[in-house]
């Protein structure tokens, strides 16, 4: 069970902060009960203070305990940089939240798995950057790894989670925004996208072509595909009348679903197969990510990714 936090702590961190703490630590009680337990997530070990050294790395508990100052020796130093892509146009604030306890829609899901990403890199001594993109590129950070970095990028996804469900009627315009994105990552770095994929635009080569873009400079992409499988994907609705309406563009249609879900289950599950198939060709990982799975969906592809990166 992820540790207690105390009334210090609290006020220490955001809401969202906090929520990503326990997404963290209750993953990683998770993978020292299993095969995967050899991944560095803490640091590996102590040593002996050597006088003139920066002191934000002395485990002050162990002085408390010894009398002594160690030092945390981390088995990984900063050698990743990771730039997190957040698609925000309006499709991705779909499902609509009914209430306080509804369940996550796209939009939280994607931010809550990058605050707790963001807290693996940070433990990982890694560098992370934010991109957040809808109709046109609205956040675009360099990768960093200081403490202060990382506070504005919590902060900047923390207002994001609290403007829901507010963004609605604005159109995905991903070809553009990745294509700029591609263009400002000039070091070698793992991209991680969280978006739906759904565009605008009428060419879908087009956005096939803006991956293929992020693998320039020899970055390693991963796509998390952020889906409600269960609506979007296999259309479950009860046998009723319903009113659909587009969340980029405001459209309305009034029908029963199971009079358009062959035709929609066939057209939609073509363009996730085409979808994976190109992801496939530019040796981009594509990772179906069900917002209704939880998040070790997505934390361990991360870690598998970056193993393989070393």
């Amino acid at each position: 069970m992820p540790k207690a936090l105390n009334q210090q702590e609290i006020q220490q961190f955001s809401h969202l902060e906090l929520l990503a703490r326990q997404v963290v630590e209750g993953f990683i009680t998770g993978l020292h009960k299993s095969p995967f337990h050899g991944f560095s997530v803490e640091f590996a070990e102590h040593r002996l203070y050597n006088k003139g050294e920066p002191t934000k790395h002395l485990d002050w508990k162990l002085f408390g305990k010894t009398d002594k100052l160690f030092v945390k020796r981390y088995e990984e130093e900063t050698n990743l940089r990771c730039q997190l892509v957040i698609d925000d146009s309006s499709s991705m604030y779909f499902p609509v939240p009914e209430g306080k306890d509804s369940p996550p829609n796209k939009i939280s899901f994607s931010i809550c798995c990058a605050a707790a990403l963001m807290l693996l890199l940070k433990k990982q001594r890694d560098a992370v950057g934010l991109s957040i993109f809808g109709d046109r590129v609205e956040v675009n950070t360099n990768a960093k790894s200081s403490s202060l970095h990382h506070k504005i990028l919590m902060t900047e996804l923390e207002k994001r989670l609290e403007q829901i469900p507010v963004q609605t009627n604005r159109k995905t315009l991903a070809v553009d925004a990745l294509h700029e994105i591609a263009e400002s990552i000039h070091k070698r770095s793992l991209v991680i996208i969280f978006s739906d994929m759904f565009d605008s635009s009428t060419n879908p080569e087009d956005l096939f072509s803006a991956l293929q873009h992020l693998k320039h400079n020899k970055h390693e992409v991963i796509l998390f595909h952020v889906v409600d499988k269960k609506k979007e994907l296999d259309f479950e609705f009860e046998n009723r009348p319903y009113r659909f309406v587009d969340m980029e563009t405001g459209e309305e249609l009034k029908l029963n679903p199971n009079e358009v879900k062959e035709n929609y289950v066939k057209a939609i599950h073509d363009f996730k197969a085409e979808l994976k198939l190109r992801c496939g060709q530019y040796r981009i990982d594509f990772v179906e990510a069900d917002i209704n799975q939880g998040f070790e969906q997505v934390l361990l592809p991360y870690l598998l990714k970056r193993t393989r990166m070393k």
